[in-house]
């Protein structure tokens, strides 16, 4: 039996949502890439990660929201002020996707390409 890649296994959590969940995290993935075409993708906590220079965000699926959990959000700029949960912690910040919200593209690719920044100065 052959284990899924973590691209596999991320495409196969995008089919199983199946809703605007799942084209959400299509489309933040397709954001991450175009933003940082050296990203690698991962499968931690049974739930789609990315990294690059360290981890960079997880994609989790909730019944009402996709949150992109960026692992060090709290030392990112944030001038579009997309982090909008998780705002209390000292390092985490997150942003919660919720049903028929347009995304900020420019200023998502910003916030990835800040945090692959932020992991590689250190």
């Amino acid at each position: 039996m052959s284990e899924k890649t973590p691209s596999e296994l991320i495409d196969a959590r995008i089919a199983e949502l199946g809703d605007w969940r799942g084209e959400t995290l299509a489309r933040l993935r397709a954001l991450v890439h175009e933003a940082d075409p050296e990203v690698t993708e991962e499968w931690k906590w049974q739930v789609p990660a990315w990294y690059h220079g360290g981890l960079l965000f997880t994609g989790e699926s909730y019944k009402k929201s996709v949150k992109m959990t960026f692992a060090k959000g709290a030392a990112l700029d944030d001038p579009k002020k997309l982090f909008n949960s998780s705002l209390d912690g000292n390092v985490r910040r997150a942003i919660d996707f919720h049903e028929g919200e347009a995304l900020d593209e420019e200023g998502l690719k910003d916030l990835f390409r800040a945090a692959v920044a932020h992991n590689l100065a250190k």
